[in-house]
C-alpha cells in the first residue's frame, strides 16, 4: 500500500483523480483509504478548495464546476435523458397560467412537449426557447431584453432584471448548472446567478430539470437552498441518494 502521509502530492492527485469520477468525497471515508488522519484530509480539501478544485461541505467537498459549453454545444449532449426530463416537466404546467422558462438546453427540448391546446402566458430569457415557441396560437410568449450571453444562451443585463421584477410567476422552470444538498442550486457565472434569484423571488412554484452530471455538483455563485426549490426532476441515471433528508420534492422522469 503507497505511503499516502509521506508524499502529499500524491494524495491531493488521488483525491482530485475522485472528486473527478465520483463529483464527491466524504473526510471519513478519505482518511480511512489513505491511511491518514482526518485532520490531514481536511488540510487537503482545504489545498484543493484554494486551488479551485473543490468546494469544501459539512464531511468533506464536491468538485467545482468552473466553466459550462456554449449553449449549441450543451444542447447536443445527454439528448435522450434531457428528452426524457423535458417531457416530465411539460406535464407539470397548469393550465391558463404564467410560467418562466430559463435558458437551457433540456428546456428548450420541453416546448415540445408543452400541450399546444394550454393557454400560457411564458416568459423567458432565452431566445432560442422564444423562437420554438413563436407559433404557438393560445395565450402569449414573451421574450425578456438585453445583452444576450452566447455561454448561458440567454439575455442578461441590467435591464432583464428590471423586467422580471414586473411579473409574478405561477410556475418557474429554473436552469440548474449544478445542484447539491448542501450547497443548494449554484451557477457559473456571477450575472446569471443574479437574475436567477431574482426570478425565484417572484416564484409560487419553482421546478428544477437536473440531469444526472449536475448533481451533487457545485459551480462558483450560489442562488438558493434546495428548501427554495420545489421540485427537482431526474432521470432514472440520477443518484439521489445524497438528497434523502432534503426538504425538496424528487420527481423521476421515466
Amino acid at each position: 500500500m503507497a505511503d499516502y502521509d509521506a508524499f502529499p502530492e500524491q494524495r491531493l492527485s488521488l483525491i482530485e483523480q475522485m472528486l473527478t469520477e465520483t463529483g464527491r468525497v466524504i473526510g471519513v471515508d478519505l482518511a480511512r483509504k489513505l491511511g491518514v488522519s482526518e485532520h490531514t484530509v481536511r488540510r487537503d480539501l482545504q489545498e484543493l478548495a484554494r486551488r479551485g478544485i473543490c468546494k469544501k461541505v459539512y464531511g468533506g467537498a464536491v468538485s467545482q464546476i468552473k466553466q459550462s459549453a456554449l449553449f449549441d454545444v450543451r444542447a447536443t449532449q445527454n439528448i435522450e435523458e434531457k428528452s426524457r426530463i423535458a417531457r416530465r416537466c411539460a406535464e407539470m404546467i397548469g393550465p391558463d397560467s404564467c410560467i418562466f422558462i430559463d435558458a437551457g438546453s433540456t428546456y428548450l427540448q420541453m416546448v415540445e412537449f408543452i400541450p399546444a391546446a394550454l393557454t400560457l402566458t411564458i416568459v423567458t430569457n432565452s431566445p432560442q426557447i422564444a423562437t420554438a415557441l413563436s407559433s404557438r396560437r393560445n395565450g402569449e410568449v414573451i421574450l425578456l431584453g438585453g445583452k444576450i450571453n452566447p455561454l448561458t444562451g440567454s439575455t442578461l443585463s441590467s435591464d432583464t432584471v428590471k423586467q422580471i421584477q414586473g411579473i409574478i410567476f405561477d410556475q418557474t422552470f429554473i436552469g440548474v448548472c449544478g445542484l447539491d444538498p448542501q450547497a443548494g442550486l449554484s451557477a457559473v457565472y456571477y450575472e446569471d446567478a443574479c437574475f436567477k434569484k431574482e426570478v425565484l423571488s417572484q416564484s409560487n412554484e419553482v421546478i428544477a430539470a437536473v440531469t444526472a452530471d449536475k448533481m451533487s455538483q457545485v459551480a462558483r455563485y450560489k442562488v438558493a437552498s434546495c428548501e427554495d426549490i420545489d421540485i427537482a426532476v431526474v432521470s432514472t441515471d440520477t443518484s439521489i441518494a445524497d438528497f434523502t433528508h432534503v426538504d425538496m420534492r424528487i420527481d423521476i422522469a421515466t
